[in-house]
């Protein structure tokens, strides 16, 4: 048995759906942790040389669940959600809430009549931000007598023994113990799929396990949520998931999940409209309750819940902030532009702002960062990546105005945190909003005191984040605060052509000096050839942009010419080499991932002992030996997810024929908004790219957020008389 990279699966054709791929693996490596999307950075930290980044990354996340559970545990009615359950999702909670206490197996409560539904307690207007706890320690790591007890149990049931050290860091001293008693526990790590677990069960049990095991059904559910999220989703339909147990030989689906949900792996929900008032007359009323029916029963893991919900109190929490501490009239009137000055006036008379445009419009939130700056305010704007952050810096004229989110939640930039753990702030605003996910939003609410100002800024075309969640489109579509919609349209072909895009409409630009060029192809092969000459020639010498300054973006890392054919192109033109360190050479250019959903593009400078050296935008990072193969590749190609948020001076973007089904409205338009001064397209894809742009809009994802905003929001709406 073989573990696959994480986001694959056992016969799956990765090159087949690139979209899903691409979720699956937004860094275009298998994890060596099991670390959660889009938190924050260690890197830069001082002092604690021994901890990597990713330890850094799991224990902010640990330090965040803690919080959020205790915080929970101190309110009246600790699953007051459920209160308003009806159904099948009330007889989920009182199946759970009856073996919590020992009174009835769940199964004894599918017949009995569901709990009286009763209101959510809306949340208090402004909560008072509890004090945050010391930073967690850095996870420790698994013994070496743990790690060669686990390999023993891999080895015995079939699995590779190099899964013993991720799998004795997940599931503890007790690894071995655990995954003998119950085999499908190692569906837990990255890359193994339900055959593989299947395959390690027989062996390990025999005739012992079957298909319908509740050990193997409980873990299947889990599974089958963990890998809706690397889609985005933070919950699922119910049913979805009972279909997805049937597809994996499950045969009694139903109480499959009702198993889950009274062992705690997933957490039931039904949000749905506030109960109505009685009503006197019996028809009105009848039609009152028709148009008030709950939504659909949803199930999800108990991390993205909190996380969701932690956000969404949080949110509610600065919507009624932003203390009235300096006068920003002068400040909007002086603004660049009329856009500019309606965005400082919103964030003057409200605590969150939500502000959207394209490129151009990025000038708007350095405008009101420099406007409260010059108020004495302690202001700061945090990008996505580190071109994002160069570019803010540029636009506010103050380099240490401007971080990366990743660096200010891991606290390796900005201003640090007071004495209660808060951020040293008056005022953040946060770019590249779309790539936000829900437990770095979480992380982000739960790092702001009181009568902080927030304001997300962002793109709404663009593809969303690679972890779970929505969070901005959620914020807009719940309306939970004063939106901004910028005026500044973007300039040049390049501008014209996107913009058209966002609209559904790809069309011809004038280009008169070569901004946008179209080269078609026929197959993979030819377009691997004329990407390499692109790059390597015809760019350069027609625009005098280096190669080191055009990038590659391709719609998935695997198939003929994705991202791993065409790196293997690029480098031997570009900075041919043996590898002789770990694949790569000095002068490589390389794609960091620290974390599942970050990539930090970066150049190779050296390796010794201690790992792969590599220059980051000037910042010198070492990488151990140990992850260069899980979280160092070649990026003289990415794709789209990765490239988000950042811009070259030329891109180059390839479309062969097997990458129609992975494309996108959002994908296109993210993809061929990365090239400033020039576009080039490798074109094979025929009438499928104007269908997508025209068809395809973004993957729905199914997250929770914006309902319970607009629970919150209209909680805090005076009654109607």
């Amino acid at each position: 048995m073989t573990a696959l990279p994480r986001g694959e699966s056992p016969g799956a054709d990765t090159a087949a759906d690139p979209a899903a791929a691409e979720a699956a693996d937004p860094g275009g490596t298998p994890a060596a942790e099991d670390v959660p999307a889009g938190t924050g950075d260690g890197a830069g930290a001082e002092g604690a040389p021994a901890v990597s980044e990713a330890e850094a990354e799991i224990a902010a996340q640990r330090e965040l669940r803690e919080r959020i559970e205790k915080r929970k545990a101190e309110k009246d009615g600790p699953i007051e959600a459920g209160g308003k359950l009806s159904g099948t999702a009330a007889d989920l909670l009182a199946a759970v809430r009856a073996v919590e206490n020992g009174q009835k197996p769940a199964t004894a409560f599918y017949d009995s009549p569901a709990p009286a539904p009763a209101r959510r307690t809306a949340p208090a207007p402004a909560p008072v931000r509890e004090r945050a706890p010391e930073p967690a320690p850095a996870p420790r790591a698994a013994s070496p007598e743990s790690v060669a007890a686990v390999a023993a149990v891999l080895s015995a049931g079939g699995a590779p023994a190099a899964l013993g050290r991720p799998a004795a860091a997940l599931l503890g001293d007790r690894a071995a113990e655990i995954l003998r008693e119950d085999p499908w526990q190692l569906l837990a790590l990255p890359g193994v799929g339900p055959e593989q677990a299947d395959g390690f069960a027989r062996a390990l049990l025999g005739a012992a396990c079957g298909p319908d095991d509740e050990r193997r059904t409980a873990a299947l559910t889990g599974w089958v949520l963990e890998h809706a999220a690397l889609r985005g989703h933070t919950a699922l339909d119910a049913d979805q998931v009972r279909e997805a147990l049937a597809g994996r030989g499950v045969s009694d689906p139903a109480a499959a999940v009702r198993h889950a949900v009274a062992e705690g792996v997933v957490l039931v929900f039904q949000d749905g409209p506030e109960e109505q008032g009685e009503a006197e007359d019996a028809p009105e009323a009848e039609e009152t309750a028709e148009a008030a029916a709950p939504g659909p029963v949803l199930l999800g893991l108990d991390r993205y819940a909190l996380a969701e919900e932690s956000l969404a109190d949080g949110l509610a929490r600065l919507v009624v902030g932003g203390d009235e501490d300096a006068d920003w009239s002068a400040a909007a009137a002086a603004a660049p532009s009329p856009s500019a000055g309606e965005l400082i006036r919103a964030a003057a008379a409200h605590g969150l702002v939500a502000h959207t445009g394209g490129e151009a419009a990025r000038a708007e939130p350095a405008a009101l960062i420099a406007a409260a700056r010059g108020l004495g305010l302690r202001a700061l704007g945090a990008a996505h990546s580190v071109d994002g952050r160069r570019r803010l810096a540029e636009d506010v004229g103050a380099p240490e105005a401007a971080v990366t989110l990743a660096g200010l939640l891991a606290g390796a930039e900005g201003p640090g945190r007071d004495e209660e753990g808060a951020l040293a702030l008056d005022l953040l605003v946060v770019l590249d909003a779309p790539q936000l996910d829900v437990e770095t939003g979480a992380m982000l609410v739960e790092s702001l005191a009181d009568g902080v100002r927030l304001v997300l800024s962002g793109d709404p075309g663009v593809l969303g984040s690679a972890g779970a969640g929505q969070v901005f489109a959620d914020v807009l579509a719940a309306r939970a605060c004063p939106r901004v919609v910028s005026r500044t349209p973007d300039a040049g072909p390049i501008g014209e052509l996107v913009s058209g895009i966002g609209v559904g409409e790809l069309n011809q630009v004038a280009a008169p000096g070569k901004e946008v060029v179209i080269v078609p192809v026929r197959d993979a092969g030819e377009a691997v050839h004329r990407t390499v000459q692109l790059v390597a020639d015809s760019v350069p010498r027609a625009l005098g942009v280096p190669s080191g300054d055009t990038q590659v973006i391709t719609v998935g890392h695997g198939g003929a010419a994705g991202t791993r054919v065409l790196n293997e192109a690029l480098k031997q033109r570009l900075n041919p080499g043996p590898g002789r360190f770990g694949g790569f050479d000095p002068g490589d250019r390389v794609a960091h991932v620290p974390a599942p959903g970050r990539t930090v593009p970066g150049v190779v400078v050296s390796a010794d002992a201690e790992g792969l050296h590599l220059d980051c935008a000037g910042a010198p990072v070492v990488v151990p030996q140990e992850r260069v193969a899980d979280s160092v590749r070649h990026a003289w190609a990415l794709s789209a997810h990765q490239a988000a948020g950042t811009r070259w001076p030329a891109a180059v973007v390839v479309l062969p024929g097997d990458a129609a089904r992975g494309l996108s409205r959002p994908w296109v338009y993210t993809a061929f908004g990365r090239g400033e001064r020039h576009l080039s397209v490798v074109h094979g894809v025929d009438q499928a790219l104007p269908r997508a742009v025209a068809e395809v809009p973004a993957q729905e994802r199914t997250t929770r957020l914006r309902g319970l905003l607009e629970a919150s929001r209209e909680a805090q709406e005076p009654p109607k008389e």
